[in-house]
């Protein structure tokens, strides 16, 4: 075991600041970085933590602050940091090589892998991140039929590829009316061509699911659904919004698109066959990789032909010079084998109990917080009911001081907990994991009752 790790101190609620090292890191990177970071979802109170190292369920910061992590790189680290076989394999391949421009072996095995284990997958083609998945799989849709437009649900993050970004920070003040919800921009200047070019849907809303596509399916090339959309809420879908999303693409020829980058750890199967969703291609991202940078896009032997080079140009091109890099295929075969049935049977059975234990604690204090997620997914909400959609979900100014509030708690009594997302379980936790999430989220409930109480009212 590596001996700095062993040797690290725990943050603890006497203790919040960040340290001498991880302030002096962020002094450093705002001479080179815009904003002193290189990803916009990288949280700071003020300035970003920096970490040393992690290992299992755990991560170290540079100041020797030890954390459980419940945000493992955003649901990516399934089996958690520094993972055996995914560290053996890597050192293996790293001896033989990094990358080449012909295809390797490992790529064919997690193929096989992937299309054995997900109903209605057939062929795969590999990409680098969830957000390049998206981009091919909305261009294979355009490329078979014709038409230009997307479909998405209102709030659902799918990666940063102009189109799917529409939508996605709508607000009181801009999304519209509740039956025909407004494309939004979600940076400055994007074209109003891309805006005109997408249909806004809410979720969980079935009878606005089918009025909206069957008005617009003369122009629609898809639909994309993120069968538990994180940042919109993380509330299940409703078996008749499926329905009514399946049923009426399928009858104006319409591709459904299923975006499995965070959602596919929710089972063996992953979350489309557990929601009942049978579409027409998928897209996959993060636990897939193992750790290393992965995307993929499926489908049935028949979509997938869209990119089937071998008589001529096809009629989606698709290449990418990292593309299938065996790092991350044999990284990602190392990590997905041992992702079998007991693990996500684990996995379950820990989500299951830590939901119902916040559940309990919040019922026990009549807080006005509420719970969301499935498997090894949850949301705390500051609000008494759960929400359906993302409207519902959407915070107030009292309700956002609530979630920045509660994840800073958890940062100073040692767990790293994303503010306003999901977070998620992974392999290595155990039951005392859960128990010290539970105390620690008690404890916030007991100590931020002025804060609680602002959005009781």
């Amino acid at each position: 075991m590596d001996r700095e790790l062993t040797m690290a101190t725990p943050a603890t609620a006497n203790d919040t600041s960040l340290g001498p090292r991880s302030e002096a890191a962020f002094a450093r990177a705002r001479a080179v970085f815009p904003d002193g970071t290189t990803r916009v979802t990288i949280e700071r109170s003020p300035a970003p933590r920096y970490m040393s190292h992690g290992e299992g369920a755990y991560l170290v910061d540079v100041d020797g602050r030890r954390f459980l992590d419940l945000n493992a790189n955003f649901t990516t680290l399934i089996h958690g940091h520094a993972f055996g076989p995914v560290i053996s394999t890597l050192e293996r391949q790293l001896r033989r090589g990094s990358c080449f421009a012909n295809p390797t072996e490992p790529e064919i095995a997690l193929a096989e892998l992937l299309c054995a284990r997900v109903p209605g997958l057939e062929r795969v083609r590999f990409v680098n991140t969830g957000t390049e998945a998206v981009m091919f799989a909305i261009k294979a849709a355009r490329a078979l039929t014709g038409r230009s437009g997307v479909a998405k649900i209102e709030g659902a993050y799918h990666g940063a590829y102009d189109w799917v970004e529409v939508s996605q920070a709508s607000t009181p003040a801009t999304w519209g009316a509740g039956d025909a919800p407004a494309s939004t921009g979600y940076y400055a200047g994007m074209p109003q061509a891309v805006l005109d070019d997408v249909v806004a849907l809410r979720f969980n809303d079935a009878e606005g699911a089918r009025r909206l596509l069957a008005a617009h399916a003369d122009r629609l090339a898809c639909v994309i659904i993120d069968p538990m959309p994180s940042r919109a809420g993380l509330v299940a879908p409703e078996p008749g919004f499926i329905a009514a999303l399946q049923e009426t693409a399928r009858a104006h020829g319409i591709l459904v698109i299923s975006d499995e980058v965070l959602n596919f750890r929710q089972a063996y199967e992953g979350a489309s066959a557990r929601y009942g969703i049978a579409p027409d291609l998928f897209t996959f991202g993060k636990i897939i990789g193992g750790g290393m940078p992965i995307g993929a896009i499926g489908g049935s032997a028949v979509t997938m032909k869209v990119f089937d080079a071998s008589g001529g140009r096809p009629a989606l091109p698709q290449g990418g010079t990292f593309s299938a890099n065996p790092l991350s295929m044999v990284a990602g075969l190392a990590s997905m084998q041992a992702l079998d049935r007991p693990a996500f049977a684990h996995l379950d059975d820990l989500g299951a109990r830590l939901r119902a234990r916040l559940t309990e604690i919040i019922a026990r204090r009549r807080a006005p917080l509420t719970v969301t997620g499935a498997a090894s997914l949850f949301r705390i909400h500051p609000k008494r009911v759960a929400p359906r959609d993302f409207r519902e979900s959407f915070t107030s100014p009292a309700e956002t001081k609530v979630v920045v509030a509660l994840s800073r708690h958890f940062a100073e009594a040692g767990i790293v907990l994303p503010a306003a997302a999901c977070a998620c379980l992974s392999t290595p936790m155990t039951a005392s994991e859960i128990d010290l999430i539970a105390q620690v989220f008690a404890s916030f409930i007991d100590r931020h009752g002025d804060l609680l109480a602002e959005i009781a009212r």
